[in-house]
């Protein structure tokens, strides 16, 4: 499977067959991946290999870099160390690209995808629109109970994050990465990209994560327009206060069978004819 290779390793155990059992176990990969724009390297991640012009395109969406009409091309570039994913932008895009080099310190590191600005970190957003989406608990759980059907490359090494997009009756896109970031990215530039044609409307849908949720996961649902994120683990208070305030339904603990609203819980209504 691509993003994933098999490597050796003894089991250890107290099994019938005895204590130790020689084998291998399918791994996910990480490799480096710069983002280059217009020549310049925003930002080098450690990635899982595969859907990297989706990982292009979301992230530079969710990080307000570019909008996807403003990607004038794109490029996957095998390199000595990793792979160099090279975008080329127009005027407005590299002029906000200069503006985020001129205020940055230091290297590019990934713990804010090269942000070193607490400006930059903690960007003013606009509010989602109000809009007229609503899910049902039984469409909310009926995605968190679709989502494992998408995670192949976690079936395969258990160490895979994903992220899905559920238009209220099925899973229109999914995509998997060693890191959650990633995950999400990947999934927006499926959406956003147009590669794929027009599969769902950023705003009649939801976005549904394996991970927690943080304050960085809640700027990039919003920068996509979703008006609702779903995710199986907790929040951080403050990815909870940041939803809120952007206007953003935020739903944790989701299960098949239960789940636990924080924000905007007006979206969620019990019949299926508010759906839209």
């Amino acid at each position: 499977m691509l993003g994933a290779r098999s490597r050796p390793r003894l089991a250890f155990g107290t099994s019938p067959r005895g204590g130790i059992v020689p084998g291998e176990r399918v791994l996910p990969e990480e490799v480096a991946v710069a983002l280059t724009f217009n020549g310049s390297t925003q930002a080098v991640m450690m990635a899982t290999p595969d859907d990297l012009e989706d990982f292009a395109y979301g992230f530079a969406l969710t990080e307000g870099l570019a909008q996807p009409d403003e990607i004038e091309s794109l490029e996957v570039v095998e390199t000595e160390k990793g792979l160099d994913v090279q975008l080329w932008v127009g005027d407005a895009a590299e002029a906000r690209l200069k503006e985020r080099r001129r205020v940055m310190a230091g290297p590019v590191g990934c713990g804010l995808c090269g942000i070193d600005s607490l400006e930059q970190a903690m960007r003013e957003m606009v509010p989602l629109p109000y809009g007229g989406y609503r899910l049902t608990p039984t469409q909310i759980m009926a995605a968190v109970a679709a989502l494992p059907g998408q995670q192949a490359l976690h079936d395969l090494t258990r160490s895979a994050h994903c992220a899905g997009f559920w238009d209220g009756t099925r899973m229109v896109a999914a995509r998997e990465d060693v890191g959650r970031h990633n995950a999400l990215d990947k999934l927006v530039g499926a959406l956003v990209s147009g590669r794929m044609g027009n599969i769902a409307h950023p705003t009649k849908g939801a976005v549904v994560l394996t991970s927690r949720v943080s304050i960085d996961l809640v700027q990039k649902v919003a920068a996509l327009g979703a008006p609702v994120l779903i995710a199986v683990s907790s929040p951080t208070a403050d990815a909870v206060d940041l939803a809120d305030q952007l206007g953003l339904t935020l739903i944790a603990q989701a299960r098949p069978d239960r789940f636990e609203a924080f924000t905007h819980t007006d979206r969620i209504v019990t019949e299926q004819s508010h759906v839209r």
